[in-house]
Formats: C-alpha cells, sequence, structure tokens
C-alpha cells in the first residue's frame, strides 16, 4: 500500500543563506573586469597610476608588465590598456605625475630678477630632491630611464617638452636650450651623486652648502656671455 502523494504547492524554492557555496559573489570578487561605472573612472585610473608607480619604482621598466600593473591596482588588465594603452604609455603617463613638482621649476627662474636665476633653480630642484616625498618617485623615473632606451626616450620626451624648453623660454638669450640643459644637467648630475650613488661626503654635506657651491655654476650657464 503506497502513502499519499506531498500536496502541491506552488511556493518557491527557498534562497540560499547569504554566505552559502552557492551564492555566486565570493567568486565575482577580485579584479574587476572590463569598464568601470562612469563615477569610478577617476578613483580608477588614479588607482592604476598609483600602483603603475610602485611597480616602476620596485621593478624597473623591463620587468614591468601591464598584467602586473592591474594585479596591483585590482582591476583587469584591458582596463589599463583602455586608460592608458600600452606600457610605455603608462610609463609616461606615471612620469609625469611624479614628475609634477619638478615642473614648477620655470616659475622659479622667472621669479626675480635674472642675476639670481642659478640660485633660485638650484634650490628649487635640490629642494625637490631633498623632499623625501617626491624624492622616491624620481628615483624611480632615474633607475628606469637609465637601465631601457624606452624609459629613457619617453623621460627626454617629458623632460624637454616640459622643463626645459619652459626654463629656455623664461631667459630670452642666445642658445637658450643649450643654456638650459647644461643647467640641468650639472643640477640633476649632482642631485644623482647625492641622493643616488650617495657618494660622501656630498651625501651628508648640508643642503645650504651644496646649495652656495653649485648656483655659480648653473648661474653661468644660464646667463654667462
Amino acid at each position: 500500500m503506497t502513502g499519499n502523494p506531498p500536496p502541491a504547492t506552488d511556493d518557491p524554492a527557498p534562497e540560499p543563506p547569504v554566505g552559502d557555496s552557492t551564492d555566486p559573489a565570493p567568486a565575482a570578487r577580485g579584479r574587476r573586469r572590463g569598464r568601470p561605472p562612469r563615477t569610478e573612472s577617476a578613483g580608477t585610473r588614479d588607482r592604476i597610476l598609483a600602483a603603475a608607480r610602485e611597480e616602476f619604482s620596485a621593478r624597473g621598466y623591463e620587468k614591468t608588465s601591464v598584467r602586473g600593473i592591474a594585479k596591483a591596482a585590482g582591476v583587469d588588465s584591458a582596463l589599463v590598456h583602455h586608460y592608458f594603452g600600452t606600457k610605455e604609455q603608462v610609463f609616461e603617463a606615471a612620469v609625469e605625475v611624479a614628475f609634477a613638482p619638478a615642473l614648477n621649476a620655470p616659475h622659479a627662474v622667472a621669479d626675480g630678477p635674472l642675476e639670481g636665476v642659478g640660485e633660485r633653480l638650484t634650490r628649487f630642484v635640490l629642494g625637490v630632491w631633498d623632499n623625501p616625498t617626491t624624492r622616491a618617485p624620481l628615483l624611480a623615473i632615474l633607475r628606469s630611464a637609465v637601465n631601457n632606451e624606452t624609459a629613457a626616450a619617453v623621460f627626454r620626451r617629458l623632460v624637454a617638452a616640459q622643463l626645459l624648453r619652459r626654463v629656455a623660454a623664461q631667459l630670452d638669450l642666445p642658445d637658450a636650450e643649450l643654456r638650459a640643459e647644461l643647467a640641468a644637467a650639472q643640477i640633476v648630475g649632482t642631485a644623482m651623486m647625492r641622493y643616488v650613488i650617495r657618494l660622501e661626503p656630498l651625501a651628508s654635506a648640508d643642503l645650504e652648502q651644496i646649495i652656495a657651491r653649485v648656483a655659480p655654476v648653473v648661474q653661468g650657464h644660464l646667463t654667462a656671455p
């Protein structure tokens, strides 16, 4: 003898509790794929740039990959390509952001008489290098540029277009671009020896003493007949 069948019901199957293994949310968590909503675009772009600076700083240009940048930023690599394009373009964008404090150097040139331009420019640029917050990304940029020609080309393009030509424009003197490049070579060379190679006693010398020694040479490059 068989029992009576269970009564029919229209009630839907019960939903799984939060955290149940059938919940698809955990599998969906992790890196964001595809384009983010418009309201998140700026934050996503900034996060990718911050991750790129960290990756280039830690690994250098050659060992850094778009996939590694995407992983560090918590996004899909397609988003990195969407915002910036190639690895070279990501590097250029990261360099431009990191180099931004130094781009105020032309204002230091213009802010005062020509007779003191060497001291003003030297003080400004070495001041950027002496600040640990602005020094770290500059070190990463220089290390990549020294070790890789693609990175060096990006660095040259940025420095020439956004810094040296702007400094030269403030001088209004013959051979202004060459003068600006020689002045920059003097200051950057000093910074490299002090902060990268850390050659003593230069590395431990008082900043004011260094400025007093370097500034007259920079002044000569910029304004000497």
